[in-house]
Parts: structure tokens; C-alpha cells; sequence
């Protein structure tokens, strides 16, 4: 594959083995792929933009009521310059909110899973936002249905071991950049913690994904597409069989660098208490196991929050 494909999810119910071949290929070769004909209503993706755009124009003091200090940005606002890649000496160009799952607060997972803040200042962010939330995480579960059937799982393997997972849904504002020869990159090289990410507006330039050779490869989506890639704990889960590849969000030239840039990834995890155990049909002569030993996804979350300077 010379580029990053982009396939039609449809067909997982029309020409399902095709399908999960294709998505499957894909995902072992880039780690990404662009889904189209995801059936999420535009009006949602347009409405929630808007209603996230307008936060994000709110002044700083307002904003930063939403800031939770010690909370490792798991719910509201994580204001700018705080988020630092993996390994990098500098912090990312962006802000960002951060929606989870509603859980009932007697639930087991609550003590790590904390009630969602919403800004009082705009009461349609609630309904959008979540509304996108659920939409996301409907997908996802698709998503995660034909790469199970690609590794000889079961088509509901991940249903029961996704149901109460730490989600995440991260609107993201990347300011205008007014000063030229900075070290600072809108978002640093870095790999996704989670099991897979749906982007939604990758239609903004500036992302851009490490071949397996090396090279950077620019991935500019359709308005209609929504990227999706594979996070850390999907890779760890199957031992590498599906990798998750390096990217990026590069500063723009020119004239485009003073656009402000917004993306909206939503970050699919497991439920807290999963244990993050290679899977048996994932080991093979060629492919040992590289993690003898098991974590829960919650102890893993913890372990990269604190690299990426949120915790």
C-alpha cells in the first residue's frame, strides 16, 4: 500500500470477509485508515464544532474555571501548554476539553471514571458533545468488530470489555501561531494510549503519519471521513499484529500557520478493569510474546499520563 487507504464501512455488512481483509491489511500495515459512510448525521459533527469553537473563544478566565488541578485533565478544561509529547523537550500548541462516559455514580468504576463538567456558559455543549460521544463510541464498536474477525476473535469479543470503558472525547483548539521559528509542533511526534482513536475533522491539514520505512506521510482525510487508528493498548493486546504508528500534527506554512486549527479525536479505551493480556492466537514462533506480564488498562492509563505531563 503506497498510501493510507480509505474504505467504506458499509461493507462490513455487504461484502463483510472483503471487508475485514482489507480494514485488516490496512491496519497492519499503517496502523491507521480513513472510514467513510459512517453514518454520524453531519448536522451532529457541524453542531459540535460549533458549540466547541465557541468555547474556546471564551476568555481564559472563564475557561479556566473548568480546570481541574490534579485531575490529570480526565474531565473539563486542560488549558494551553501543559500537554508535552512523549520524550519531547517542549510542550504541544493546544487546548482541550475532555468528555467521559456517564456512569452511574455507584458503579465500580467510579472512582476513576468522574462525573463530566459542562460549561453553564453555553448549554447546548452538554447534548451536542455527548451526543457525538455516543456516536463515536457506536463506531467504534464496529470498527473493533471487523478487526476482531481479522485475528480469529469473535465478532463481540470486545463488546463486554468496552461497555463501561474510560473513553475519552477531545475537542482540541490549536491557536493561531503569530511567532515564526519556534520549537514548539501543534501536536509532538507521538503514539495513542488507548485501544483505537476516531478523529473526527481530519479534514484540516497537518496530521501526518511514519511509514513503516521512516518517511512522514501527510494524511489530509475527506470532509466525510473519519480517520481511525490503533492506540497502544490494541497494539500491546495483540503483540504488535496491529502496530500503533507514530504521528503527528505539524505547524502549517505560511499564511495557514496563523488559522487556528480544531480537531475532535475520541479516544476508545476499555473498561477500567480490563486486563491488558497478550492474546494466545497473537504469539507465534515469529512473533513471541513481548509482554509476559499482564496490566489492567487503568494501571497502564496511569503510567502514560504521567509521561505525557498530565499527571
Amino acid at each position: 500500500m503506497s498510501q493510507i487507504p480509505t474504505l467504506d464501512i458499509r461493507r462490513f455488512d455487504t461484502d463483510r470477509e472483503a471487508f475485514v481483509a482489507e480494514l485488516g491489511a490496512a491496519y497492519r500495515e499503517w496502523g491507521f485508515a480513513g472510514i467513510r459512510n459512517h453514518g454520524i448525521p453531519q448536522a451532529l459533527i457541524d453542531g459540535s464544532y460549533d458549540v466547541f469553537k465557541r468555547f474556546f473563544a471564551l476568555p481564559e478566565e472563564v475557561k479556566r474555571k473548568y480546570h481541574v488541578p490534579g485531575g490529570g485533565g480526565a474531565r473539563g478544561y486542560t488549558p494551553f501548554g501543559i500537554e508535552t509529547a512523549k520524550d519531547s523537550k517542549y510542550f504541544d500548541l493546544k487546548e482541550f476539553w475532555h468528555v467521559g462516559r456517564e456512569i452511574p455514580r455507584d458503579s465500580r468504576h467510579a472512582a476513576v471514571m468522574p462525573p463530566n463538567l459542562w460549561p453553564e456558559e453555553l448549554p447546548e455543549f452538554h447534548e451536542l458533545a455527548y451526543g457525538l460521544y455516543q456516536a463515536l463510541d457506536v463506531l467504534g464498536s464496529r470498527v473493533l468488530s471487523a478487526l476482531a474477525l481479522h485475528i480469529g476473535l469473535p465478532e463481540r469479543y470486545f463488546a463486554d470489555k468496552t461497555d463501561f470503558g474510560n473513553s475519552i472525547l477531545r475537542p482540541i483548539h490549536y491557536p493561531p501561531i503569530t511567532t515564526g521559528d519556534i520549537p514548539n509542533v501543534r501536536a509532538g511526534a507521538h503514539e495513542d494510549i488507548n485501544l483505537i482513536t476516531l478523529l473526527v475533522g481530519a479534514s484540516s491539514e497537518g496530521l501526518e503519519v511514519k511509514s513503516r520505512k521512516g518517511e512522514w506521510v501527510p494524511f489530509t482525510a475527506d470532509a466525510d471521513t473519519i480517520v481511525v487508528n490503533i492506540g497502544d493498548m490494541l497494539q500491546r493486546l495483540t503483540n504488535h499484529v496491529y502496530p500503533s504508528t507514530t504521528h503527528r500534527v505539524v505547524n502549517p506554512p505560511g499564511d495557514k500557520a496563523r488559522q487556528p486549527r480544531y480537531s475532535t479525536p475520541f479516544f476508545l479505551h476499555p473498561n477500567p478493569d480490563f486486563l491488558i493480556d497478550v492474546l494466545p492466537s497473537c504469539i507465534t514462533p515469529d512473533n513471541p510474546s513481548r509482554y509476559p506480564e499482564a496490566i489492567t488498562a487503568h494501571g497502564y492509563l496511569e503510567e502514560r499520563l504521567a509521561e505525557i505531563k498530565l499527571k
